[in-house]
């Protein structure tokens, strides 16, 4: 299953949204990457390995489930979440895409990918269907989330 949605960052019709940089978005991004409880309340727990400018290695535990996946960054553009095939989860990625069709009109573009059957048959839609909403109501909460830290200055100091 391919999904990919867009949400939109700063609105010049609401000029009471903070409105947020192109580095604030990164350095959120990359938070989400490095400590995700902040973003995923469910979260168990997350070890990071390998963490450098360049990625990071993470297991994350929900309960009993454990998933391993690697996140790589591309500096101002992209943070990429690959996770391979393991137990009884399917490979997928995610891809959260900083877009800037004009100057201070900033997007995030959010690209799923898995190996979960497109089928057509009604109950692997509505599952689809719930899927994909359930990623757009994460993904909304992840710009908010990266907003209200934002306003609290948290992006401010110099990124690790």
């Amino acid at each position: 299953m391919k999904f990919e949605h867009l949400v939109e960052i700063n609105d010049p019709r609401n000029p009471l949204l903070y409105s947020l940089t192109r580095e604030q978005i990164w350095r959120g991004l990359v938070l989400r990457a490095q400590a995700p409880k902040v973003f995923v309340p469910h979260l168990d727990d997350c070890q990071l390995f390998e963490n450098s400018k360049d990625g990071l290695t993470r297991q994350l535990r929900y309960g009993s489930l454990i998933v391993v996946d690697k996140v790589v960054f591309a500096p101002q553009e992209s943070v990429q979440y690959l996770v391979a095939a393991q137990q009884d989860i399917v490979a997928s990625s995610l891809v959260m895409r900083i877009e800037e069709p004009l100057p201070g009109r900033l997007f995030v573009r959010f690209e799923y990918e898995d190996g979960h059957d497109t089928s057509t048959d009604e109950m692997a839609a509505m599952y689809n269907d719930l899927r994909h909403e359930a990623y757009k109501a994460s993904d909304i909460d992840t710009i908010h989330i990266i907003r209200e830290l934002a306003q609290q200055g948290r992006f401010d100091a110099a990124l690790n």
